[in-house]
């Protein structure tokens, strides 16, 4: 068996190394490398795979939430919703921008932000939603869209974990994750379901005004070169990042693919422990066991609800079986963004999952002996 890795980066290089050293090879010799032909050509391909108008490319996720939230034109002082589990780079670009963050209780078994209690946290400063779209299921969105649509919100996507997968609606019509919001954000970094080999990000819509002036932020606010006409950043995709992501977009489906195929040899062979809870999926869509794209598992993370998580994450490490644990500290407790309006009565699901979560190697190179390994350490240890 083969050295189980959280992410094997190094395999899938090599199923696409020709590809991918013949593209980079072609950027250093012509000396593009900024906003390049290789940009403008991930670009379009983005677009037509997502079903989305406009793709802004950009230098990272973080990034490209902060870019979308300064072109809706969010003001210092202006609300903006969002849940309490998640990376902190979701609130990071609030607070930097002046904005006050508001979060709010998730899902249990679907990590997403609790849309029953939404409405709840609106005020009349309340200005935005960023549902983030965590592990790679899909937010509820179209109760989100629902109540923005009511409240007179924006709603911006965090899809940086969800790059291909659907969001079917309660009419069984279906879209890809970043393509519901008035504008969504993504991420590039390398472990990512679409990943390149350094950083790198994404903005999307459908409204041609907002993309025209989120063009203008990424690039220090000029559309005419020395000419600045809004406040920007300097935030673009390097020409070998795109050419990286180029080779790898015509492989997404099928990397989701492989993904979701491990996700279902973990489901059926840890299915029936009591200590654990396995992830869950939403969907609308019938026959959901062979057809469903709702999940694209950037993590397979699992619930311990008997016993204690951590020695149970010391004990795979110590046996070679590498685990992640996302988020060990919830938003509302962290140091940079605690407030004396946070009540912790208001987080009990994030508290929980806090302390119960792990996330098991999920990547496209899993093999059926790794899977297997994996499964009979977990099992020799609670069972």
């Amino acid at each position: 068996m083969k050295k189980i890795q959280m992410v094997d980066l190094g395999g899938q290089y090599q199923k696409i190394k020709s590809e991918v050293n013949d593209s980079i090879t072609e950027i250093l010799e012509s000396s593009a490398f900024i906003n390049g032909p290789a940009v403008k050509e991930f670009q379009i391909n983005l677009e037509k795979y997502l079903g989305v108008k406009h793709v802004i490319p950009c230098a990272n996720g973080t990034d490209a939430l902060q870019i979308a939230m300064m072109g809706l034109g969010l003001k210092p002082g202006d609300e903006v919703i969002t849940a309490d589990f998640t990376f902190a780079s979701t609130v990071e670009v609030i607070a930097l921008l002046g904005l006050t963050p508001v979060l709010v209780d998730v899902c249990p078994n679907l990590f997403t932000i609790n849309v029953d209690i939404i409405e709840k946290a609106i005020t009349p400063n309340t200005k935005a939603i960023v549902p983030v779209h965590l592990f790679g299921h899909c937010a509820n969105m179209e109760v989100i869209m629902e109540i923005a649509s009511k409240h007179d919100l924006f709603v911006i996507e965090d899809c940086a974990q969800s790059m291909g997968a659907d969001y079917v609606f309660s009419n069984g019509s279906s879209v890809k994750s970043g393509n519901m919001g008035h504008v969504s954000a993504t991420s590039f970094f390398p472990s990512k379901n679409l990943g390149c080999y350094g950083d790198g990000g994404a903005i999307f819509t459908n409204d041609d005004d907002l993309a025209h002036t989120i063009r203008g932020i990424v690039n220090h606010g000029m559309y005419k070169r020395y000419h600045h006409d809004v406040v920007g950043v300097n935030s673009r995709l390097d020409s070998i990042q795109a050419a990286v992501l180029n080779a790898k977009l015509p492989l997404l489906d099928a990397y989701n693919a492989a993904r979701q195929l491990a996700a279902r040899k973990y489901t059926e062979k840890l299915r029936g422990l009591d200590a654990l809870i396995l992830p869950a999926i939403r969907c609308n869509k019938e026959n959901t066991s062979t057809s469903c794209n709702c999940h694209v598992f950037h993590q397979y993370t699992i619930r311990l609800v008997e016993g204690n998580r951590d020695e149970l994450v010391a004990h795979l490490n110590s046996k070679g079986v590498p685990c992640g644990v996302y988020y060990p500290i919830p938003l509302h407790q962290q140091k940079a963004y605690s407030n004396d309006r946070y009540n912790e009565v208001d987080f009990t699901i994030t508290n929980q999952l806090s302390k119960q979560v792990f996330s098991l190697p999920m990547h496209t190179e899993l093999e059926d002996d790794q899977i297997e390994y994996i499964v009979d350490t977990i099992k020799g240890y609670l069972v």
